[in-house]
């Protein structure tokens, strides 16, 4: 993976330094975000691996500006305690998620229901905000083109927790702190 320079984007107008976003609010910067062709335009891509750049959010929020390389994905994972969006700015990426509350912590294997997949294709200028511990993974799919995307989290990420998946089991693996990713 390679880590481009950081690269800032204000906070939204409507957003208070004091209040804290809401989804809605996260939404609405990485949509505006996701527009600004000069800011898509100048992320380097890489043919290997992901690239991205730390985005100034609204309202003292942790967003980023991803590249992701055909063929490329997140795995299975959550953002803990943070609410977040994102949309994709250019290409198509697709979420595979899960309609499941789970346990917040302390447990380590899970078995899941049949009923709790959900697939979005997500072409540029599509998006989605969604709430605290939601389960998924973020794929480009595409066999030969780069897609982009948005994303923003609040309270900033505090830590990922990564998942492995078997059929209907799912097994946390790591958790990460930002440490591990900054």
């Amino acid at each position: 993976m390679s880590v481009s320079p950081h690269a800032s984007v204000s906070p939204s107008a409507s957003g208070s330094a004091t209040a804290a976003p809401a989804q809605a609010d996260l939404l609405d910067f990485v949509r505006r975000t996701a527009a600004d062709a000069a800011l898509i335009d100048s992320l380097p891509l890489d043919p290997q691996g992901r690239t991205w750049v730390r985005l100034e959010g609204p309202g003292g929020s942790e967003a980023w500006l991803i590249g992701w390389p055909p063929g490329t994905g997140t795995g299975w994972h959550d953002h803990a305690d943070s609410v977040g969006a994102f949309v994709t700015a250019r290409g198509e990426l697709t979420e595979n998620s899960l309609a499941a509350r789970l346990p917040t912590d302390g447990w380590k294997t899970l078995e899941l229901t049949e009923d709790v997949d959900r697939q979005r294709r997500l072409p540029a200028g599509r998006g989605r905000a969604f709430g605290h511990h939601h389960v998924h993974e973020v794929l480009n799919e595409s066999p030969g083109r780069h897609a982009v995307s948005v994303h923003a989290y609040y309270p900033p990420l505090p830590r990922i927790r990564r998942y492995s998946r078997a059929h209907n089991v799912l097994r946390l693996e790591q958790v990460e702190r930002p440490e591990d990713w900054q």
